[in-house]
């Protein structure tokens, strides 16, 4: 267990002062209590012996207010440190996994699901908090009181202390046989609340399709089992961890009534006086919270242990693409050249790019047809260095792209995939997301190339207009002419458009791409498309097949020849003359 809290080492160093005062204040509030009890003794005594003075009982009542404000003040003050410090290391923690995710890579998205990742990110940090903040004060509090508590009690009562801590060695033991078990238990319950999470997560993400395929209650059978794996994971935990705590409350009884049995006998008889009696009746009430509190500790550290073991699986996953050693950090500019590149994704021998070269010339407008699976979207994203080619070399302006750091590589490009993604702002913020200082003469300007404009005089607040979680109140080709008029305004010098005309009429189509030839004069341009009307924009077009270039050309040179090109301008030209 405690090789998972090495994680949070640096932490416990920044705030070690925090927990620190938190430590001194608790103690504090700790005397205080432990006052409280002394001067109870002292004014019962002085009752029972008969002799009344109004002056002291008065005083003995100040010394318990002036007590009581102590722990009051001082339970204010430890709090403050101490769970003011399991935050901000909460905080700091998920701050640090968030950046760690943004520098992985598709390899581990690919495996790790969305919904098991948030949970790491609430569930899981919510324990890791409680560990550093509740564990911590219910563990020095217990040892601090029972050790006092302890040293006081045998100093004035030793005979009848040794009889009352006899069933204290049951607790030890329990705690030895049960703490392991409930580490298992934990991890259980954790896994299941991802389980649940991610669930949740990808029915809420394709409601539109579960009810448009009419599969609620698919989806509702499907989410009752991880609800069930989950409760039954927190009904194993809840059997043994429901009887810890009534064995600590047995055992306190038990206490209880050795005091009760012989502590009252001692009373009677005159050995043991009735203040004396109240006293330590007080101390063996304050040491059920030491008992019960070391079983809290062991439950809170056995979830923040889990906890760290699942966060630390996303922390020692590293990025399979960094930068190489002195990598160049200005933007590459130049012709793109593919020199014989070859790749097969990882875990399959299968090549999807083949002894592939091609070189883009600065400034061209490249276009790509291929059928589906024949590598177009593998091409373009070895362009950003989401994967690496297993053989070849990929260059702008004769250099190789692996010899610049990531953010200058990417800095380059501009990708519009098929598939658009708007975040739940505004239609400005979704605009000016890869450009925050865009003005708003250029804002206006990408709106007009690429025809959203028009679209804005429907919305009565315009670019203030809420677009909803992934845009969900805007058409597909709402959606993808933002996208691509927020790749405009990123002025990268390379722009890529994966197919991200295709939910556009063929007429505003033709608008945007005669547009796109002003705007990105002297900018490399690629576009990815099924339909001859936008490869035919283009000054060249390759045709990939199988993960190989099988023909390049112009549009004209390209439909004189017998090919998949000329098959699906045929095609289209039927379906446009029907």
């Amino acid at each position: 267990m405690l090789k998972q809290y090495l994680l949070l080492k640096p932490y416990l160093k920044q705030h070690w002062y925090r927990y620190l005062l938190g430590i001194i204040f608790l103690f504090i509030t700790n005397a205080g209590q432990m006052a409280i009890p002394q001067t109870i003794r002292r004014s019962i005594n002085h009752i029972s012996q008969g002799n009344i003075d109004t002056s002291k009982i008065l005083h003995w009542m100040l010394y318990m207010l002036g007590f009581a404000l102590v722990v009051t003040l001082g339970r204010i003050a430890w709090r403050h440190y101490i769970q003011g410090a399991s935050r901000r290391i909460e905080r700091d923690l998920r701050g640090k996994v968030f950046q760690h995710l943004l520098q992985l890579g598709r390899e581990f998205y690919g495996t790790m699901k969305t919904g098991d990742i948030m949970a790491r990110l609430t569930n899981d940090m919510h324990h890791i908090r409680m560990a550093t903040g509740m564990a911590l004060v219910a563990f020095m509090d217990g040892l601090f009181m029972t050790l006092f508590i302890l040293i006081i009690l045998f100093r004035s009562y030793p005979k009848l202390t040794w009889l009352l801590i006899l069933p204290l060695p049951l607790l030890t033991l329990l705690i030895l046989l049960v703490g392991p078990y409930l580490g298992k238990l934990f991890r259980a319950v954790q896994k299941g609340y991802s389980g649940i999470s991610n669930s949740a997560q990808e029915t809420l993400s394709g409601i539109r399709l579960i009810k448009s395929f009419q599969r609620e209650d698919f989806a509702l059978k499907r989410f009752q089992k991880q609800n069930d794996k989950y409760i039954q994971a927190n009904l194993g935990l809840v059997r043994v961890w429901g009887m810890f705590n009534p064995l600590i409350m047995a055992l306190s009884g038990i206490t209880s009534f050795l005091l009760l049995r012989y502590g009252g006998e001692m009373v009677l008889k005159g050995t043991l006086l009735p203040g004396d009696f109240v006293a330590i009746m007080s101390y063996m009430g304050m040491l059920i919270w030491p008992m019960m509190g070391m079983g809290f500790t062991i439950n809170v550290l056995q979830r923040g242990a889990a906890s760290l073991e699942r966060i630390n699986e996303i922390l020692q996953k590293q990025p399979a693409i960094t930068d190489a050693p002195q990598a160049l950090e200005t933007v590459p500019r130049g012709d793109l050249q593919i020199d014989q590149v070859e790749f097969h994704y990882p875990g399959s021998q299968e090549q999807v790019l083949k002894n592939l070269s091609l070189t883009i010339p600065q400034g061209s407008t490249l276009g790509v047809l291929g059928r589906t699976g024949s590598g177009k979207t593998t091409l373009i994203e070895l362009f950003s260095r989401l994967w690496e080619p297993q053989q070849g070399i990929i260059s702008i302006g004769g250099k190789d792209i692996a010899q610049y750091t990531l953010e200058a590589l990417r800095a380059s490009t501009a990708l519009v995939p098929q598939d658009s993604f708007l975040f739940s702002e505004t239609i400005g913020y979704n605009l000016r997301f890869g450009n925050l200082k865009a003005m708003d003469k250029e804002v206006q300007k990408a709106m007009e190339a690429t025809t959203i404009d028009r679209d804005l005089k429907n919305f009565p607040l315009g670019t203030e207009t809420l677009v909803g979680e992934k845009g969900v109140t805007l058409s597909g080709g709402q959606k993808q002419r933002i996208c691509l008029a927020r790749a405009l305004l990123m002025d990268r010098e390379i722009l890529i458009l994966d197919d991200a005309l295709s939910a556009v009429d063929t007429r505003t189509e033709e608008i945007i791409l005669e547009a796109l030839k002003t705007y990105r004069k002297n900018k490399t341009t690629i576009l990815i498309s099924h339909r001859y009307s936008t490869l035919k924009q283009a000054d060249s077009i390759i045709v990939l097949e199988d993960g190989r270039i099988t023909a390049q050309g112009s549009h004209s040179s390209l439909i004189d020849q017998e090919g998949f090109y000329r098959e699906i301008y045929q095609l289209q030209r039927l379906e446009e003359n029907s």
